[in-house]
């Protein structure tokens, strides 16, 4: 070795990503948890099971998209937010 130290993969990330990383994975626990499973374990038939998955997978599509258009709108108008 010349004396070189090297740095794990790990520690090259920044803290910020491991905050949205958590983030991410607590809400996609929480869509599972209090959408996907009440929704599938509602009905018996496998393709009644099929619909409620799809159909849950398009309430996970508008919940994203309101957190888009509320985060744009929070990232345009921070001037004014902001003080």
């Amino acid at each position: 070795m010349s004396g070189r130290m090297f740095t794990p993969v790990l520690a090259k990330i920044r803290t910020e990503y491991f905050y949205f990383g958590a983030a991410g994975l607590v809400s996609l626990v929480a869509f599972a948890g209090l959408i996907l499973v009440p929704a599938l374990g509602s009905f018996s038939r496998p393709l009644e099971k099929l619909a409620a998955g799809v159909l849950s997978l398009f309430v996970l599509a508008a919940l994203i998209l309101v957190g888009l258009v509320i985060g744009f709108f929070v990232f345009y108008h921070w001037d004014s937010i902001g003080g």
